[in-house]
């Protein structure tokens, strides 16, 4: 095989500044591109027909390259007129690729022995086969399962971590028969792992995936441009370098050396540097025709070309880009990136963690801390799922909240109108502020609807009056932290590939501001809370609830439905006592998610009064936790098994329909459930899982197992509010009381166990795991959950935000789930150990 294709189109957005005038693939490792070293690893496997595909920035890579000779090899180009995706991008090389060629981008590390994979690919008769590998933190690449023969079974595309079945991921490195382009159409947008392999695996094409041995790493951010140059002088990967040798360090042969100076541990010279008396460089890479001053200090530094450093600087854990001029006396702090042609002047100090752009200069003397300290958080990714979470005007603060605004508006669009909302905690103003200002000065008009709930939020944008919202809010779950949630138009949460063109602005940092005249306005709307209580009012059979004349003890956490839900419950007729029923930010109750109790004297006040039930709203108004009139809390699960048959029972009469639990949920739900004319279906255990069930029209009931229902006739989204409102005209139709619901339904018993695991380990221990339960009944929905033939189970589910595993054993007998639970759990503490 002689030919390759070379992905080289990047924009590289998160090696900014580093990349703000060259394309991706032409930032050096060891003073060399990285797609040149991809050019050498081709030609060193025989592949020397080679075509690139070029969008961003196409001259720089054309003007070094040119027709390949320079390199050995023959050099074709085909630049994009738009993206096409990944596959779309090589179909329109097609002249070229008339027989099997491999495609492999040109801004990754690697020294994959590809005569191996080639003679895989060959004996399998495949007609792609991917080249895989193992990784600690699959999380952002796209899963591979493959069976014993190599036979791809399942992609999993950027899956969430409990999705990762497999530590083994897609390097984006194929081999291809051509025939396969017949399947890619010509100059439409059209992906490998979304549109292309899939399609092959539903024809049973011949698709194999091929574990290789080497060093891989996807240089995404500029810490993992660090780690791979790092990696690189480590020797780590096999990358030529030419010069001779000083101790672990490889000096070019034109370079100078004064005879004090000092190289420590492994460095990288390139041509024509001179490293003046007294100097110190540790495990450093400095770039041709650069000069470093007498006396400065260089650790783990990177330098490209034509840097001149002054005397008796000290610089740690940085790079520099060409053409910078450094002068005397200069101190650069861990983790800055300095763009080119860049001037720091004499005795500056440069902060931890900042970038400058190409062309600043920092002034003699000057200190300069800014605006990206922050940025060390925010590296890899902003979201989990629509929400941003960060540490309350540390990490969520005035400065990130305008760049997020405006990154945001920019997402939408000049002129969007954006509905905005918040709870009343002094920090969630000035966020709220501070992102709306941001969108604002990039041409967005806002709407502040200023103290409300979440689920008024969601109601409103239900209008179409509005092109995105946000609410901004104490986190729930730890009070030292603020949430960022973002909506769609239509109220639910704001979508994937929103999230990501957010994410590009906000790292990109080139925010492109409106002329004065054209800057957002800021509006109040009115009537919102009026348009949410009549949509409540009419979603109910207020006439049947009042006729039961409940008497209830609610208590509103300090939180947003004070504002409003007495008013709703004065007009279904109920007498009510009302505690923690006024907002106050400062008064911080846990999310039912932590805290599934009450208070022990709201239970003495239900038997004493002899009321007939107490609910517990969470403050942002989503959740609810309920008390019978017999003092008893429910656990989570309990309450979904009785909210569960409430609706059930009140819906038997309906054509044949769905509804939906967490993967979490006890199977008191399928027991339940048998005696009605529903289907019930298993979804991730997330709330944007639980919204997500409901895009099926024939869902129209969604149970979490932390207090949140979703009751599709009203709205697509947790409302503890109406959940209070639906479990009353629940019990007023069925005549129930919940505590005979309780006695009556069947019981079931889970045990919950937490395991730590190190980040760095938990795509391992999902490879382990699903290799130990390969033959037994199993559900892959979100972790593995094994089901026996007894009726027991057992789910092993990653945490998104932590380095731990949850295990749940459930079974009909308590000790069995906690023999279960413990089983599992000693597993994993086996698992992550191995190697």
């Amino acid at each position: 095989m002689k030919k390759a294709v070379i992905m080289a189109g990047g924009f590289g957005t998160r090696l900014r500044p580093l990349t703000m005038t060259i394309p991706k693939p032409m930032v050096p490792i060891i003073n060399i591109p990285m797609m040149e070293h991809i050019v050498n690893l081709l030609k060193n496997h025989g592949i020397t027909e080679i075509v690139s595909l070029l969008y961003f920035q196409p001259d720089k890579i054309t003007d070094y390259f040119e027709n390949g000779s320079r390199f050995g090899i023959s050099m074709n180009y085909v630049a994009a007129q738009a993206d096409y995706g990944t596959a779309g991008s090589v179909k329109n090389a097609y002249e070229y690729l008339n027989e099997r060629f491999i495609i492999i981008s040109g801004d990754v590390l690697t020294d994959f022995d590809l005569d191996k994979a080639i003679k895989f690919h060959e004996e399998k008769q495949s007609k792609a086969t991917l080249l895989l590998t193992r990784v600690e933190r699959p999380l952002q690449y796209g899963i591979v399962m493959t069976d014993d023969d190599g036979r791809i079974t399942r992609f999993l595309e950027k899956p969430s971590w409990g999705q990762v079945f497999s530590d083994t991921i897609n390097t984006g490195i194929y081999i291809i028969e051509p025939e396969v382009l017949d399947l890619i159409p010509y100059q439409e947008d059209f992906d490998f792992s979304k549109d292309l392999f899939p399609m092959m695996l539903s024809k049973n094409m011949p698709l194999f995936g091929y574990i290789t041995e080497g060093y891989w790493k996807d240089v995404g951010n500029l810490n993992e441009y660090q780690a791979g140059q790092a990696d690189a002088l480590a020797g780590k990967l096999n990358l030529s370098v030419s010069g001779y040798k000083i101790g672990e360090s490889k000096v070019h042969e034109t370079a100078y050396i004064a005879p004090s100076a000092r190289l420590e541990g492994n460095n990288v010279i390139g041509k024509n540097v001179k490293i003046s008396e007294e100097a110190i460089l540790r495990n450093s890479v400095i770039g041709d025709n650069s000069e470093i001053g007498r006396g400065s200090i260089l650790t783990n530094v990177t330098l490209w070309d034509s840097v001149k450093i002054g005397d008796f600087c000290e610089i740690t854990d940085d790079v520099i880009c060409d053409g910078t001029q450094i002068g005397d006396a200069v101190t650069i702090s861990e983790n800055v990136f300095i763009a080119e042609d860049c001037q720091i002047e004499d005795s500056a100090t440069l902060n931890s963690n900042i970038k400058l752009w190409p062309g600043k200069k920092v002034e003699s003397g000057a200190f300069l801390a800014t605006s990206m300290v922050q940025e060390q958080k925010w590296l890899k990714e902003l979201f989990t799922d629509a929400r941003i979470s960060g540490a309350s005007n540390i990490e969520i603060n005035p400065e990130f909240g305008a760049k997020l605004g405006s990154a945001l508006g920019l997402t939408l669009g000049k002129k969007a109108n954006i509905l905005v909302s918040r709870d009343a905690h002094n920090v969630s103003r000035i966020v709220k502020r501070s992102i709306s200002a941001g969108a604002a000065s990039v041409g967005v008009n806002i709407n502040d609807l200023q103290v409300v709930s979440i689920p008024q939020t969601r109601q409103e944008l239900r209008t179409g009056r509005y092109d995105a919202g946000f609410h901004v809010r104490r986190s729930p779950r730890n009070p030292n932290n603020t949430d960022i949630i973002i909506f769609n138009k239509d109220g639910r949460d704001f979508s994937l590939g929103n999230t990501q063109k957010v994410e590009r602005y906000f790292f990109g940092e080139e925010i492109k501001r409106v002329v004065p005249d054209e800057v957002g306005t800021i509006k109040y709307p009115e009537r919102a809370n009026e348009i949410y209580l009549n949509r409540f009012i009419e979603s109910l059979n207020v006439d049947e609830i009042r006729e039961r004349r409940f008497r209830l003890i609610m208590d509103y956490s300090f939180g947003l439905a004070s504002t409003i839900l007495p008013s709703i419950l004065g007009k279904l007729g109920a007498e009510v006592i009302s505690l923690n029923n006024y907002v106050d930010s400062a008064r911080f109750h846990p999310d039912p998610i932590e805290d599934a109790s009450g208070s022990d004297d709201t239970g003495k006040m239900m038997r004493s009064l002899g009321y007939d039930l107490g609910f517990r709203i969470e403050s942002g108004a989503e959740k609810i936790s309920l008390i019978d009139e017999r003092g008893v809390w429910y656990s989570h699960d309990r309450l979904l098994t009785i909210v569960t048959k409430l609706f059930l029972e009140t819906h038997k009469d309906r054509e044949p329909y769905k509804i939906a639990v967490s993967i979490c949920a006890s199977k008191e739900i399928d027991e339940v459930a048998k005696d009605y004319n529903v289907e019930v279906i298993r979804i991730k255990n997330s709330h944007s899982a639980m919204m997500d069930a409901t895009l099926d029209p024939e869902v129209i009931f969604v149970g979490g197992v932390y207090g949140g229902f979703i009751f599709r006739g009203f709205i697509f989204a947790s409302d503890g509010m109406f959940t209070v409102g639906q479990i009353l005209e629940m019990l007023a139709q069925t005549k129930y009381k919940v505590w005979e619901l309780d006695e009556l339904l069947p019981r079931r018993r889970q045990h919950t166990l937490e395991v730590s695991v190190n980040w760095n380990a938990k795509g391992r221990v999902m490879r382990k795991a699903m290799e130990f339960t390969e033959n037994l009944s199993r559900e892959l929905i979100e972790g593995v959950k094994v089901h026996y033939d007894n009726g027991d189970c057992v789910l092993m589910l990653p945490a998104k935000e932590k380095g731990a595993f949850t295990v749940i054993g459930e079974s009909e007998q308590y000790d069995q789930a906690i023999a279960l639970a413990k089983k599992y759990s000693n597993l994993i503490n086996q698992w992550k150990e191995d190697l």
